[in-house]
């Protein structure tokens, strides 16, 4: 039986070209598959890096093992990130090595040569045909690679990406995890020379490095006693070192936590917050924090406490809020206090909700310390000391009070708490979702073991210096 018509084609063209029938079928597999993966792993890069938080979230109450693996991936980002670039240019590079030798291998070196021999017909040029063959064959090559990269490889996979970015994280989650292991020296090395790039370029703009606030802090304990009011003046000097590099949401008080009165609350429910807290400036906000009104001094009304419970006290309510962003430092935020003589402000986060309160007292404590008055108690902190090695802490401690009662230096949770400022913070971003009780990790020089925990946080945590 005579063979197909196509078939017949392909023959003779391969007889024209040279190459076997295979071999062409087999580069164009493979450019194929080259492309898809190039594709998978552009559009990696777009749906992981485009999850919200309230995605992150939602994984982080999910069971499953490619969630797990979302959030795993997500705890190092930097690292994520170079295993992408590293994979997609190795796959770039292969793409461009195939095509070179599907395009010489179909049109053949004669095919170019003859073109640039009528090149130079046409211009009237004596250049040599074989490397002006060579240049077009080049360029043929590039315009053609990158046209397909382009279009197939990073426009349109990103595209979906992003329209679908849990979806397709779901996917490549399995995949990334795999690449993560075999790029990891590569990416760690890439890592690294990133990290001290941007530390340079951090230090020609600041004037000062993390080295230098190291020798400083030397400094400061050759320099000192070891008598306790020494002590406590070294930890005045080194507060001062690290003042401009703390952020208002380190040491905010967190909104669960914070004593607000509701706009239409009546005068006798006032009054009742007001004794039972102590506070002198409480913040008042209509039906949600998020929409904070104004500021209340409880001093302008000292002549009213025999009022009735209708008394208008919203008369009081002073509208002049200052709203903080949670990145601003508090070296800026002090200055912000004193030009516009105020107290408290409302620590923002990115979307415009309310994430807390951060006061003047708060500022002042960075530097010299816990500042108390006779209306404070005594621990306002929820921990139990079992010995001087182990505590009990609540999940919601900022981390600058745990270092405080443990009595460490604050610098050892600043390599391990990535993004957190509270014990649960911490831990949820080294589990990458809410932990099962009794889930031991070792972050050297501590072990944290989940005493309590709950669908939607980690409720007790038991801490052991090592």
């Amino acid at each position: 039986m005579d063979p197909e018509p196509p078939l017949c084609f392909l023959e003779f063209l391969f007889g024209l070209t040279g190459i076997t029938y295979p071999g062409l079928v087999l580069g164009i597999i493979v450019l194929i598959l080259l492309l898809i993966s190039s594709a998978l792993v552009s559009g990696s890069e777009v749906a992981f890096f485009s999850l919200t938080p309230h995605d992150l979230e939602n994984l982080k109450s999910e069971d499953d093992k490619a969630s797990s693996k979302i959030l795993s991936l997500r705890q190092k980002p930097r690292r994520l990130l170079a295993t992408i670039l590293i994979a997609n240019n190795l796959i770039n590079i292969a793409i461009v090595v195939i095509s070179d030798f599907l395009i010489r291998s179909f049109f053949g070196a004669s095919s170019f040569v003859s073109m640039a021999e009528t090149l130079n017909g046409w211009l009237g040029l004596s250049m040599n045909a074989g490397f002006v063959g060579n240049v077009l064959s080049f360029l043929i090559t590039i315009a053609g690679v990158t046209f397909l990269l382009v279009l197939f490889g990073e426009v349109a996979p990103k595209i979906y990406a992003n329209l679908n970015n849990l979806k397709f994280a779901r996917v490549m989650a399995v995949p990334m995890l795999f690449m993560v292991r075999i790029f990891g020296p590569f990416s760690s090395i890439l890592v690294n020379w990133s990290t001290r790039m941007e530390s340079r370029f951090i230090y020609q703009r600041s004037g000062i490095d993390d080295t230098s606030k190291e020798d400083l802090d030397k400094a400061i304990e050759l320099t000192v006693s070891s008598e306790t009011e020494s002590s406590e003046e070294a930890d005045i000097l080194r507060g001062i070192i690290k003042f401009g590099n703390v952020a208002a949401k380190q040491i905010m008080r967190s909104r669960v936590d914070v004593v607000a009165v509701e706009q239409g609350s009546g005068f006798s429910e006032l009054m009742g917050v007001i004794k039972e807290s102590g506070f002198s400036r409480i913040p008042v906000y209509q039906e949600d924090f998020d929409n904070i009104v104004g500021i209340l001094y409880v001093k302008d009304l000292l002549g009213f406490a025999q009022e009735e419970d209708g008394f208008n006290w919203q008369q009081f309510i002073r509208d002049d809020v200052l709203y903080v962003p949670e990145s601003k430092k508090i070296d800026d935020l002090l200055k912000e206090f004193q030009l516009r003589r105020l107290h408290m402000g409302i620590v923002v986060d990115e979307f415009g909700g309310s994430s807390g309160i951060v006061t003047l007292e708060d500022i002042m404590e960075e530097v010299i310390g816990e500042i108390k008055d006779e209306f404070d108690e005594d621990e306002e902190v929820d921990f139990i000391k079992i010995n001087d090695y182990n505590f009990i802490f609540d999940g919601k401690t900022m981390l600058h009070d745990v270092a405080r009662i443990i009595n460490v230096d604050k610098a050892e949770f600043d390599q391990l708490r990535g993004d957190a400022d509270s014990l649960a913070g911490l831990l949820l971003h080294h589990f990458g979702m809410i932990p099962r009780k009794d889930r031991t990790l070792v972050l050297s020089p501590f072990r944290f073991k989940i005493v309590s925990v709950s669908k939607r946080r980690i409720e007790k945590i038991h801490l052991t210096i090592l």
